[in-house]
């Protein structure tokens, strides 16, 4: 199951009809995370949950993505993560803020390693693997089209 920003916004207009402040939606792919802030306006935060498949290597978008014929094809043992849906690419929480991860950053499946904003929407994207960034391939700040390969990372265990 895919969050889209128009499942965000109809979930959004539920809830301003409710007296709750605060809600959090999980399944296995994602999690949102809604609060009310004092103007009565509501903040959101999504996390895109990485899918494993039986004992193939991890996927790491939602939905295959097309061939990007800018993208070189990743060296043999790394692994792409992919944008789970469109918008822009930021490295870090906010600007002048550290990056989330750089190449050499040891990851966790659920690191953050970067955001995608989709209509005024951070949605962190996780690694979905144990191991170490190799590649980032999106400029900090610029557009990304789903499935669009983000960075790739060298899973735990494999030789360079």
């Amino acid at each position: 199951m895919e969050l889209t920003s128009e499942d965000v916004r109809d979930i959004l207009q539920l809830l301003d009809g409710l007296p709750y402040r605060e809600m959090t939606l999980e399944t296995a792919s994602f999690r949102l995370s809604l609060r009310r802030g004092a103007d009565g306006g509501w903040t959101q935060a999504t996390e895109v949950l990485a899918e494993p498949t039986g004992s193939a290597a991890p996927v790491l978008a939602p939905a295959p993505a097309p061939a990007d014929p800018a993208v070189e094809p990743a060296a043999a043992g790394l692994l792409d993560v992919r944008a789970p849906l469109l918008g822009t690419f930021y490295r870090a929480a906010r600007p002048g803020a550290p990056p989330f991860v750089s190449v050499g950053s040891e990851v966790k499946p659920h690191t953050v390693v970067c955001i995608i904003e989709t209509m005024k929407l951070m949605n962190s994207v996780t690694a979905g693997v144990t191991g170490t960034v190799a590649e980032i391939l999106v400029e900090n700040a610029q557009f990304a089209g789903q499935g669009t390969v983000l960075m790739r990372v060298r899973p735990a265990g494999e030789q360079r």
